[in-house]
């Protein structure tokens, strides 16, 4: 009994020495965090329904603008969540910190965002994504788009995809929506993005969107249809070669 005491002993004792060496670590604790100049503030964008925004600036860009040569991005969301997501899962603060000016919004009827009767129709959704980009001052952003927000993000590359530094669909819906020829003609830069474990979404919308000029593809290992929640540092690395590429 005193020897298995004194094996545990050593046990705890080695554990607590890790755990003190891990806190002394100039690197510790760092990985997920918001710069330590970063700056988060919400807001509702003016407007018919007027919509809820959060962001995160960092440095320079707490007055809400991006460094010189970086674009604005602004990010929708899937059906199951909200602009909260990717305020929670760092992508706000780990672009701001990079100078980029990132906002998130929820789309009407989800968070804090009213629900709107003018979303109804494609070009209701247009109308209202190009509202949010004056109210927000975003001049040519790039746009995330996962899942559910495709109904309003791929009409709006179609109609006007020359207004967008480029184009990030994590495995929208909607896509079969579309003619290859209507793709063809979009000369937006843009990163296809799914995860491997995707079986649906993900294939689906790659064979529509394949047919965009600009395009490239990253799929994310070991991660289903939200893949950014799945493998966030994989997503985050494809995201930021993507973005530091745009001119």
């Amino acid at each position: 009994m005193p020897l298995a005491r004194s094996r545990l002993g050593l046990l705890l004792l080695g554990a607590l020495l890790t755990f003190l060496l891990y806190l002394l670590h100039p690197d510790a604790g760092k990985r997920g965090r918001p710069a330590a100049n970063a700056t988060a503030r919400t807001g509702m964008a003016a407007g018919e329904p007027p919509i809820f925004y959060r962001e995160v600036s960092a440095g320079p860009q707490a007055g809400g603008t991006a460094s010189p040569g970086r674009p604005d991005v602004l990010f929708l969301h899937g059906q199951a969540f909200t602009s909260k997501t990717w305020e929670a899962l760092g992508t706000l603060a780990l672009l701001a910190g990079e100078g980029y000016r990132a906002v998130a919004i929820d789309l009407p009827g989800y968070g804090d965002s009213p629900p709107a009767e003018n979303v109804a129709t494609a070009q209701g959704r247009v109308a209202f994504l190009d509202h949010v980009l004056q109210e927000l001052g975003m001049r040519r952003p790039v746009l995330i788009s996962p899942s559910m927000s495709g109904r309003f993000a791929l009409p709006f590359l179609l109609a006007q995809g020359d207004r967008l530094a480029g184009f990030v669909p994590i495995a929208p819906v909607g896509t079969k929506d579309y003619a290859a020829e209507q793709y063809h003609r979009v000369q937006t830069p843009t990163l296809i993005l799914y995860g491997d474990r995707d079986a649906s979404l993900g294939p689906q919308a790659l064979q529509s969107l394949r047919h965009l000029p600009r395009h490239r593809v990253a799929v994310v290992p070991d991660a289903g249809h939200a893949c950014y929640l799945d493998k966030p540092e994989d997503f985050h690395r494809a995201l930021l070669g993507f973005l530091r590429q745009l001119k």
